[in-house]
């Protein structure tokens, strides 16, 4: 899915996407850092979804747009540059090398609720 960043690599562009949930991760120092999952992530300008599903961290953009335990199903706007990265296994003592590049964005901005609606589930 992320085949589509690929063709715009470097570019800042305007994006849509559903806010899912929070979570956490561990950073390089070991303690946990709050996270925030996106789904459904769409280039506004092309109309293509771009990705499934993207964790980003739980930047102070994120708080101060609202987003926060409730708000489940809000659409975010926000702007992003599109990144490569690298993922996947590497153990140089046994020469291990399972890497592949991968696609992200990075340093979001101008995040933005477009509907503060909630989602009614029965």
């Amino acid at each position: 899915m992320r085949k589509e960043l690929l063709k715009i690599d470097g570019h800042r562009k305007k994006f849509s996407a559903t806010f899912s949930r929070l979570g956490t991760k561990k950073n390089y120092k070991g303690y946990s850092e709050p996270t925030i999952l996106l789904i459904s992530i769409i280039d506004i300008e092309t109309g293509l979804k771009v990705a499934d599903h993207m964790w980003f961290s739980l930047t102070k953009g994120f708080e101060d747009a609202g987003l926060k335990a409730g708000k489940e199903g809000a659409t975010v706007e926000f702007e992003a540059r599109i990144k490569e990265y690298k993922k996947g296994y590497v153990n140089a003592r046994y020469k291990i090398n399972q890497q592949k590049a991968d696609y992200k964005l990075s340093h979001p901005t101008r995040i933005k609720i477009a509907n503060d609606e909630l989602r009614i589930e029965y």
